[in-house]
């Protein structure tokens, strides 16, 4: 028996979105999360070319928690929101803080941790204070495209300082080590991650600076509500599951959440 042709072609116009439908649903399964790589403990690649930190295992266990498969890949930090919104990844999972003029941009999820900035300076410097007038024809180092370079431009500039930005956070330590610096602002974790870690004992924690706290979110694209919803509950979970702790005792000996 032939069948018609228009019923042939109506089931294969049916088979045709239900394959859609298939295939959009695989692809939800499935998150691409960006990282810096370069933001110890946070993020950073190891010898052998593998992304680890605390940012890293906060996105595994979420990722665990929603039942997703994720992948991990490196974003420079400067595009890393465009890169977002030309839709190169589904998250951003790198430390990012929350802030007015980001949200203009992107949306974010509930906080993950809570942080200061702080400034560091060589060992014999006569900077003792992270107040505006104690860095008065200072230069003061800041990663670009961040909180602490926009403090650095917006109140210690004013004060009399030079503010130098670099691509990354490592750079900035770097100079500061090489004498190129007199102090670098950042967040207070990734401080003391360093000076514990890799700074020869050459410096000095000046202190936290005050009001400047901020809570880092989870970015997506604004349209994607339904996954920075999902996002927070998954948040949540590990919080109350007590897997956001297990992962933090590995890299703090405090609460940062």
């Amino acid at each position: 028996m032939q069948i018609p042709r228009w019923i042939a072609s109506a089931a294969t116009a049916a088979m045709l979105v239900m394959a859609a439908g298939s295939l959009s649903a695989q692809a939800q399964e499935k998150l691409k999360i960006a990282t810096e790589g370069a933001y110890p403990p946070f993020n950073t690649i190891t010898a052998d070319g593998k992304l680890t930190g605390f940012d890293i295992d906060i996105a595994n266990a979420l990722c665990a928690q929603m039942k997703v498969e994720c992948e991990l890949v490196t974003q420079d930090w400067d595009g890393m929101i465009p890169a977002l919104q030309a839709r190169k990844f589904d998250a951003i999972i790198a430390s990012m803080s929350i802030t007015e003029e980001r949200k203009k941009q992107v949306s974010f999820t509930n906080k993950y941790y809570t942080t200061p900035l702080s400034l560091v300076a060589m060992k014999d410097s006569d900077i003792a204070s992270t107040e505006p007038a104690a860095l008065a024809g200072k230069t003061v180092g800041a990663q670009a495209s961040t909180t602490q370079a926009d403090y650095a431009q917006d109140v210690y500039i004013k004060a009399g300082a030079e503010a130098k930005l670099y691509p990354t956070q490592e750079e900035a330590v770097a100079d500061l080590m090489n004498g190129r610096l007199d102090a670098v602002l950042s967040d207070k974790f990734v401080l003391m991650d360093w000076m514990n870690k890799s700074s020869d004992g050459c410096c000095k924690m000046v202190g936290d600076v005050k009001g400047t706290e901020t809570e880092a979110g989870i970015a997506v694209r604004k349209e994607d509500n339904a996954l920075r919803e999902k996002l927070n509950a998954a948040i949540d979970a590990i919080v109350a599951d007590g897997t956001y702790k297990k992962i933090q005792a590995k890299y703090f000996d405090f609460d940062i959440y």
